[in-house]
C-alpha cells in the first residue's frame, strides 16, 4: 500500500475518524475524553503519560538500500530491520481499528520550494492539537499524502517479536516516508521525527543546511541565527522586541533565505514567570497546550515551579501567539550567526569572532556546560557537547552539516560568526559570577548593528578566536576573560583543561573532518602571559 491507501484504510476501519478538527473542537474532545483540563490562562493542560520526554535509546531508523550507506549509524541512529518494520506497521494499523482517531493535514518548511506535506494520525485529541500548533497549517485540506506520522501511545510492542528495545519506539522509514510512534504519548517525538527527516532530506538531496536554531530579522531586513543548547539563552536572546521572530527552533538555509520548518513553538515551562519570559507567558492562552504541569491546591492555576512530574514541562502554541513575528516565517540569508554557550568554567570570552574554520569546528563541537543544581547528581560544572547543537536529530555525519556551513560561509563572505558566552566571568561556577544579561544583550546588539566591524581585536592564545578590545556599553576589562580572574595561573589551568575536553570530544569526528577544520582546534599552552 502507498501512504494514501494507508490513510484511507485507517479512516475506513476506525470507529470514528475526525479530520482536521479546529482547536476548539480538539480541546472540547480532549476534555470529554478526560485527556486534560483548562488552565486559568485558557490553555489545555494534558499529561503525556509514562514518558515525559523523548526516549533516545528507543529511536530507530530503517536500514535499507536508501539509508545503509548514507545514515550516520551508531549511538544516535540505530538500525531497524525493514521486514520487522513492515510487521510492526501492520500491528499498529490493526491496533487503530475500531478506535476513535484524529487525523490532521499539515506541512513543514515555510519556503514553498521545500514544502513537505504530512498527515498525522493520533489516538489522542491533545496530540492532534500539538500537531496543529507545531506544524504549518495548510489553507485548504487538500494536502498531498507524502509523509505520514502514526502515533499510537496505547500500543505496546513486544521487543522479542518486534525488534524494539522495549515496549515504546519511534521509527523512521525514509523509503516509505513513514514515522511510526508507539508506547509513548510524549508529543515531542512527533515534532523531532519530522525534524530528523528534514535533517536528512534537505542537506542530502537539496543542498540546504538544516539547523537547530532560532532566527529573527532586524528593521534593516538583516537575518540573525542563534544556535545553542538548553540553558544558553537561545530563546531569550532571539526574543527581541526590535526584531521580528522567524522561529525559535528549526530552520533551513538555502542560497537566498532562512526559513522556519515549523508553524509553532515548543517552549520549556520550568520556573516560567511573566517577568522572565513575557513572550512565552503571554503565548499561553486559548489554543495552547501545556504538558505535565501541576497546579496550586484547589485551583486550575499552574504552578510552574512544580517539577514533581518532570523538569521537562512544556507548552506548544502556534507562532501567531507571539507578537511581532515575520510573515511568512522567512528571512534573507543571515548576516550574523551566533553560537551560544554557557561556559561554567569561566574561561571563554563573553563575545568573540570566528573564522570559517573555527565556525565549522565549534559547530561540530556544540559546546556548553551544565552547572550544579540543573540536574540530579550534578555537583560541579560538567562540559556538554552536542554536534551541530542538535546531535540527537542528525541522521547524517556531523561533518556533512559542517561542510555545508563552511561552503555557505565561504560563498557569503559578509556573514559574521560570533561565539557568545552567556556563562561565568571572573572565575568558574562557585567563584566567579554569571555574565549579566544586560551586558550580553549589549554585546549582541553591538554585533548586530555593525559596531564591532571597525575595532581592534586580539587573538585568544588557546582557542584562537578574536576578542574585541572594546564594545559599546560594556566595560573593556570583562572582554578578555583572563583579565577578570584574580589568579591568572588558575585561569591558565582552567582554559587548558577546557581545551583538552574539546580535543577529546573531537576525536570521534577526526576521520571525517578536513585539515582546515582540525587546524581550528584549541591548542593548550603551559602558561599565558
Amino acid at each position: 500500500m502507498n501512504n494514501q491507501e494507508i490513510i484511507s484504510d485507517i479512516i475506513k476501519n476506525a470507529s470514528k475518524a475526525h479530520l482536521n478538527l479546529s482547536s476548539d473542537e480538539l480541546i472540547t474532545k480532549a476534555i470529554e475524553r478526560n485527556e486534560g483540563i483548562i488552565t486559568d490562562q485558557g490553555a489545555l493542560a494534558a499529561d503525556t503519560g509514562e514518558f515525559t520526554g523523548r526516549s533516545p535509546k528507543d529511536k530507530f531508523t530503517v536500514c535499507d538500500a536508501k539509508t545503509e550507506n548514507t545514515v550516520w549509524w551508531g549511538p544516535v541512529n540505530t538500525k531497524f530491520d525493514e521486514t520487522k518494520f513492515d510487521a510492526l506497521l501492520n500491528k499498529v494499523l490493526a491496533h487503530f481499528g475500531n478506535k476513535e482517531l484524529f487525523i490532521r493535514d499539515a506541512f513543514a518548511c515555510a519556503n514553498p520550494k521545500y514544502r513537505l506535506d504530512i498527515k498525522v494520525v493520533t489516538e489522542s485529541a491533545y496530540q492532534n492539537l500539538f500537531a496543529k500548533n507545531l506544524f504549518l497549517r495548510p489553507e485548504s485540506n487538500d494536502n498531498q499524502t507524502e509523509w505520514i506520522i502514526l502515533a499510537a501511545p496505547s500500543f505496546r510492542a513486544n521487543p522479542a517479536e518486534d525488534g524494539t528495545r522495549q515496549h515504546n519506539f519511534s521509527i523512521i522509514n525514509f523509503t516509505k516516508k513513514i514515522i511510526l510512534i508507539g508506547g509513548s504519548g510524549y508529543t515531542g517525538e512527533i515534532k523531532k521525527g519530522i525534524f530528523t527527516v528534514l535533517n536528512y532530506i534537505l542537506p542530502q538531496e537539496r543542498g540546504v543546511l538544516s539547523m537547530h536554531c532560532s532566527a529573527n530579522i532586524g528593521k534593516a531586513g538583516d537575518t540573525a541565527v542563534f544556535f545553542g543548547l538548553s540553558g544558553t539563552g537561545k530563546t531569550t536572546l532571539s526574543a527581541d522586541p526590535e526584531r521580528q521572530l522567524i522561529g525559535d527552533d528549526e530552520h533551513g538555509w538555502d542560497e537566498e533565505s532562512v526559513f522556519n520548518f515549523e508553524g509553532g513553538c515548543y517552549a520549556k515551562c520550568i520556573d516560567l514567570t511573566e517577568e522572565k519570559e513575557p513572550q512565552i507567558w503571554h503565548a499561553i492562552k486559548h489554543g495552547a497546550l501545556v504538558e505535565n504541569v501541576r497546579f496550586y491546591p484547589n485551583s486550575n492555576k499552574v504552578n510552574y515551579e512544580d517539577v514533581s512530574v518532570t523538569e521537562n514541562t512544556r507548552v506548544a502554541y502556534p507562532i501567531e501567539h507571539i507578537e511581532g513575528i515575520a510573515v511568512p516565517s522567512m528571512g534573507k540569508a543571515p548576516k550574523n550567526i551566533f553560537f551560544l554557550t554557557c561556559d561554567a568554567y569561566g574561561v571563554l570570552p563573553p563575545i568573540s569572532k570566528l573564522t570559517v574554520e573555527q565556525a565549522m569546528y565549534h559547530f561540530i563541537s556544540g559546546y556548553t556546560s551544565k552547572v550544579a543544581g540543573t540536574e540530579a547528581g550534578i555537583t560541579e560544572p560538567q562540559s556538554t557537547f552536542s554536534a551541530c547543537f542538535g546531535q540527537a536529530f542528525l541522521p547524517l555525519h556531523p561533518t556533512k552539516y559542517a561542510d555545508l556551513l563552511g561552503k555557505k560561509l565561504s560563498d557569503n563572505q559578509d556573514v559574521k560568526v560570533w561565539l557568545l558566552n552567556t556563562g561565568w566571568s571572573g572565575g568558574g561556577y562557585g567563584v566567579g559570577s554569571r555574565m549579566k544579561l544586560s551586558l550580553t544583550r549589549a554585546m549582541l546588539t553591538a554585533a548586530l548593528n555593525g559596531e564591532l566591524d571597525n575595532i581592534e581585536f586580539t587573538q585568544h592564545p588557546v582557542f584562537g578566536v578574536l576578542i574585541p578590545t572594546t564594545c559599546p556599553n560594556v566595560p573593556d576589562e570583562i572582554l578578555n576573560p583572563r583579565n577578570t580572574w584574580a589568579d591568572k595561573n588558575e585561569y591558565d589551568k582552567a582554559v587548558n583543561a577546557l581545551a583538552d575536553k574539546f580535543n577529546e570530544n573531537f576525536k570521534k569526528f577526526e576521520d571525517g573532518a578536513s585539515s582546515a577544520i582540525l587546524s581550528a582546534a584549541p591548542k593548550a599552552v603551559v602558561s599565558v602571559v
